[in-house]
């Protein structure tokens, strides 16, 4: 079967967001509790104040999948419900069949780390 991982709302107010970190390749086999990369959400459009309301989250898959197209890299942003990528629970599954449904995903909130420098910040 085909899946795919489309951007969440995560905050009521976001439009979308930035990719930080990427741990997975097209092709890696991803075990279930396996990261697939960190996000940055800046509501500074949203809410204007001194300090930017930025918050960071990470995305950890619920069900063991093979990653077969990644449409983002660190650094890119995505509007909300933009496809981030495709999934199949056969690495040799053809892309091009009607996708089931969306992969099964868990967004946890973190702490921003050292690995988080896609926008250029120390």
């Amino acid at each position: 079967m085909i899946y795919e991982f489309r951007l969440p709302v995560i905050v009521p107010q976001m439009s979308g967001a930035t990719v930080e970190c990427v741990y997975a390749g097209a092709g890696d086999s991803l075990r279930m509790g396996g990261k697939l990369l960190d996000l940055s959400v800046d509501l500074s459009s949203a809410f204007a104040q001194e300090c930017p309301p930025v918050s960071y989250y990470r995305l950890v898959l619920r069900e063991p999948v093979y990653l077969r197209q990644l449409d983002v890299g660190p650094g890119q942003y995505s509007a909300s419900s933009d496809r981030i990528a495709l999934f199949s629970t056969d690495p040799e599954e053809p892309l091009d069949q009607d996708v089931a449904r969306q992969v099964r995903c868990t967004v946890a909130g973190i702490l921003r780390h050292d690995g988080m420098n896609a926008a250029g910040r120390p």
